[in-house]
């Protein structure tokens, strides 16, 4: 019996690895916005694209970022201002986007773009900081989206979201991670209803890499932000050495952990929106497939374990 197991195993395998290899045919008549285009992943993404012949409407958050990204570009790349957290730029951008595809529809979205600051210990957080994450990270990709809808039907085309491996495993405070699990289910909800259309839907969750997001200044400034205007009584209860511990971590995952080779991330990117089946979900990076899609599927009890042994404990702590 087992002979035959193996054999059907290895069959299955072989099966789904030239499935998975199989592309397009041509890519030169197919548009693609891309949020998140001034640096990072989007700005990546934008120029490999059209170094492939893709028709690139990138979407930048700042005219500096859309100049830059125009001029150093090769290939058809067309650039617009979007800032996700507002309805009237979204709607610019999609008027934008269907003048640039006409008839042919929108092939390819790609929602990239994105923030994690402030992150930190739950108790530190206002309710305007995790506003300011979801706006951009949740409701900016889900309103985009739905602009967006008719012209990827009208293409039986593709969208690929920007998740984390965050989105499967919440280790820190904040409404990042609680973005990226929203991401993860709107994505789910999404695939199931544009199937009947033909669109399709990805998710991408890259582990940490080194992009704005995870900038270290930046997220140590953010830490010092919220540190200071804790109550006295709040700060009390964790302690001096608690803060510059809790930063000690950060700095630590962030110079160990955090990869350099964007290219990993928009390699998945790419896969979506050219291979004839994508993936319903590409995990990208070392640490995001061995250490935390595993740890993702243990017992919460063991993961709560072992972030105690990592993170600081606050100095009036009970236990």
């Amino acid at each position: 019996m087992w002979p035959y197991l193996l054999l059907a195993a290895l069959a299955w395998a072989l099966g789904w690895l030239v499935r998975d290899r199989r592309r397009l045919p041509c890519v030169q008549d197919k548009h693609v916005f891309i949020t998140g285009c001034d640096s990072g992943f989007g700005n990546l993404l934008a120029r490999r694209l059209a170094r492939r012949g893709y028709r690139v409407l990138a979407a930048c958050l700042t005219p500096k970022g859309a100049e830059g990204l125009q001029r150093g570009c090769a290939g058809h790349l067309r650039t617009t201002l979007l800032d996700v957290t507002r309805s009237d730029s979204i709607r610019r951008a999609a008027e934008w986007v269907r003048e640039e595809v006409g008839e042919k529809g929108l092939f390819g979205l790609v929602n990239n773009a994105g923030v994690a600051n402030p992150i930190g210990p739950t108790e530190w957080m206002r309710i305007e900081d995790y506003r300011q994450v979801l706006a951009v990270n949740t409701f900016g990709a889900i309103e985009v989206t739905l602009a967006l809808l008719p012209l990827l039907k009208r293409a039986r085309g593709r969208v690929v979201n920007t998740s984390s491996v965050l989105g499967r495993l919440s280790a820190n405070g904040g409404g990042y991670c609680l973005s990226k699990y929203c991401i993860e289910a709107f994505s789910d909800s999404l695939r199931r209803d544009m199937r009947h259309f033909g669109v399709k839907v990805s998710i991408v969750e890259p582990g940490f890499f080194r992009t704005a997001v995870t900038d270290l200044g930046g997220i140590e400034a953010a830490l010092r932000g919220l540190w200071e205007r804790l109550a006295p009584e709040t700060r009390l209860s964790y302690g001096e050495d608690f803060f510059h511990k809790y930063l000690k971590v950060q700095r630590l995952i962030m110079n160990v952990i955090c990869d350099a080779d964007l290219g990993k991330v928009t390699a998945c990117m790419e896969h979506a929106l050219g291979a004839r089946h994508p993936r319903t979900r590409y995990s990208a990076g070392w640490d995001a497939k061995l250490l935390w899609l595993p740890a993702s599927y243990l017992p919460a009890c063991l993961v709560d374990l072992a972030l105690a042994l990592i993170l600081p404990k606050p100095a009036h702590s009970q236990r």
